[in-house]
């Protein structure tokens, strides 16, 4: 799918605001799943939890429909192996506001610069965009 600028930008702020959403905790969270990106939000999930890294309040900015994420907190230790396919984030409320898939050659949402994950060992993103609907 390919957006204009104006149409991005808008479901951007959208994902953005989604993202932020919330009073109940301190700061949204993104969470790190094996497996493939579920067809729908809100089912049981039954891939395996890598990882929970904690986002700042405000979570991202909308740079002309990029998602520029903030600083995201480590997780230091991962909770289990595996390899990441996709995370989802939950709002400062606890609930979902996006799925994002996960590759490490460029073809999903995120990419990462390894998808394989080791139980105990730490998971860092020290930069994070995602383009909304293509350039």
């Amino acid at each position: 799918m390919k957006l204009t600028t104006a149409i991005r930008t808008a479901v951007a702020q959208e994902i953005v605001d989604a993202m932020a959403a919330g009073t109940a905790n301190p700061t949204p969270v993104m969470e790190i799943y094996t497996g493939a990106e579920p067809a729908q939000m809100g089912q049981t999930i039954s891939d395996t939890l890598l990882g929970t890294l904690d986002l700042s309040a405000g979570a991202a900015d909308n740079l002309n429909g990029v998602i520029d994420f903030h600083t995201i907190s480590d997780e230091p230790s991962a909770p289990a192996s595996g390899n990441a396919g996709w995370c989802r984030v939950l709002n400062r409320d606890g609930n979902e506001a996006v799925y994002f898939s996960i590759s490490e050659d460029g073809s999903a949402d995120i990419q990462f610069n390894t998808t394989s994950i080791i139980q105990g060992a730490p998971i860092s993103i020290s930069s994070l965009q995602v383009v909304v609907g293509g350039a």
